[in-house]
């Protein structure tokens, strides 16, 4: 999405608005990191703001708030006053609270009204005080409704059976009670207020009004589709109340079982929608943790945004890590953000470590920058087939992958700790939860840096708390844990 950016602020207020902005400029007593890709350079800053939602927050639903699995900010509301930034961010939920199984949870957008004030120094503040640096309030809640009104559900698809193709969409993944199933995992505001979703289950990528209406749906190529017994089966084997157990557990090929497209972003230029698999497909080696590193990124044009039309494939190599055990693993993706149509932003991280959790120190939480710039376009090759293009988790010769570069930390603890944060013991209510799920970029509003910018991430808290209220039940998580909704925002200088 491209917007030219229009500062809200009166030639009468520019002094006032000029030493705000050499207020929120301080530096801080870290220095930047900077990488260079591919002749470009990319800095961070550091953690300049900490936002927080209490974990049994409920909508104008009264149901419970939370999971941030994806984060859009809308550019045309940022803009500058004497308490800080103020915007509006649009925060996805996935498909509600199922620790033991999904449930009829309606799908949903929330907006969220934020003022960001980053502290010159966080340690002059009180402990609770520098995590509200980024203020949020809940502002409204949208439905999500297919094309006929109906609301979507959180409900694991048939194994065996979809609403048929009509109308213009393709067949859908759909719950025993009729309903289109959705697990949401990414967002994309439209400059016109329309939106897409990226989905789990398909996975597919769905277009909405700005109301919510489903007005398109993307099928990806058939490598992507899950298949059992050779048909389409896009059950995540998460069965809702009732239902039998999922034969087979999982899919022959395609996505693997809940690792559809977690990341979904759109190039500045408004042309191209990027998405890409959380994993490795079943057949590139995604059946085995330590193997399925190979994922694959998909390019669409939207120039008629209703009829898109793939033009770009390329492999991902995500990021290798040893974990607690001394076991390799890899740190699948949970989000996308586009700087330009052959660079991205791309969280990976671990699992299993965090608030709540067993495991109380993550060993990979990173933003990493994507370069496809030398990558081998595999769009509409025997690829998109039956054809592995990774088998075993091994890339086919000559077929070239594309370059990652670490760049944030988000377990770096001399920055969260000025927030009164951590990574590790004591596995606290102020340890970092397990899921980073959401990334919005916005301009720092700084003349003396104008390629300074604001990275807001997001955590997908699970809907974890002890005084939960969904699908008409109440309920209390066994962990004991009540894990807030969170943004950390980070401060980057990005290239031209």
């Amino acid at each position: 999405m491209h917007h030219i950016f229009r500062r809200r602020c009166s030639p009468a207020g520019f002094l006032t608005w000029l030493s705000i902005a050499l207020a929120l400029c301080t530096p801080h007593a870290r220095a930047a990191d900077a990488v260079t890709v591919g002749g470009r350079t990319y800095v961070n800053k550091g953690l300049v703001a900490v936002g927080r939602l209490p974990a049994d927050l409920r909508d104008k639903f009264g149901e419970t708030f939370g999971s941030g699995s994806g984060l859009a900010a809308d550019p045309k509301s940022w803009s500058r006053a004497a308490d800080g930034d103020h915007g509006v961010l649009y925060m996805l939920p996935d498909r509600g609270y199922n620790i033991t199984g999904t449930i009829d949870y309606r799908a949903r957008l929330f907006t969220l009204n934020v003022v960001l004030q980053p502290p010159a120094d966080p340690g002059a503040l009180p402990a609770d005080a520098r995590q509200h640096t980024l203020d949020l309030k809940l502002a409204d809640t949208m439905l999500l409704r297919d094309a006929d009104g109906r609301p979507l559900t959180g409900l694991d698809p048939l194994v065996d059976g979809a609403r048929p193709a009509s109308g213009g969409f393709p067949a859908m993944p759909a719950a025993p009670n009729g309903a289109i199933s959705l697990d949401a995992e990414a967002v994309v505001l439209m400059d016109d207020g329309t939106f897409f979703v990226g989905d789990e289950y398909g996975p597919y990528i769905y277009h909405f009004s700005a109301a919510g209406r489903m007005l398109s749906a993307i099928r990806p190529p058939d490598a992507f589709i899950p298949k059992r017994n050779g048909k389409d089966s896009f059950s995540s084997n998460n069965p809702g109340p009732g239902e039998p157990p999922v034969e087979p557990p999982n899919p022959a090929t395609g996505r693997q079982n809940n690792q559809g497209f977690e990341g979904v972003s759109l190039t500045p230029d408004g042309r191209y929608l990027v998405a890409v698999l959380q994993s490795a497909t079943r057949q590139d080696g995604g059946d085995k943790p330590e193997t399925r590193q190979n994922t694959r990124m998909l390019y669409y044009d939207i120039s008629d945004r209703d009829h898109a039309k793939l033009v770009h494939e390329y492999v991902v190599p995500l990021p290798i890590f040893t974990d607690a055990a001394g076991k390799r693993r890899v740190a699948a993706q949970s989000e996308l953000h586009a700087l330009d149509a052959k660079h991205f932003l791309l969280i990976c991280r671990d699992v299993g470590n965090g608030y709540g959790l067993e495991g109380a120190t993550s060993r990979y939480r990173r933003i990493e920058i994507v370069d496809v710039s030398a990558a081998t376009d595999i769009a509409g090759s025997r690829y998109d087939g039956v054809v592995a293009v990774a088998p075993g988790g091994q890339l086919v010769p000559g077929v070239t992958a594309a370059t990652l570069t670490s760049f944030i930390d988000i377990n770096d603890n001399a920055q969260l700790n000025k927030f009164g944060l951590h990574n590790g013991e004591p596995n606290d209510r102020n340890n970092l939860y397990e899921k980073w799920e959401g990334m919005a970029l916005l301009p720092a509003l700084d003349p003396q840096n104008p390629r300074d910018f604001f990275l807001f991430v997001s955590n997908d808290n699970d809907f974890i708390t002890q005084n939960g209220f969904q699908a008409g039940a109440a309920y209390k998580d066994p962990s004991g844990a009540d894990v807030d909704t969170m943004i950390l925002v980070y401060r980057v200088t990005l290239p031209e």
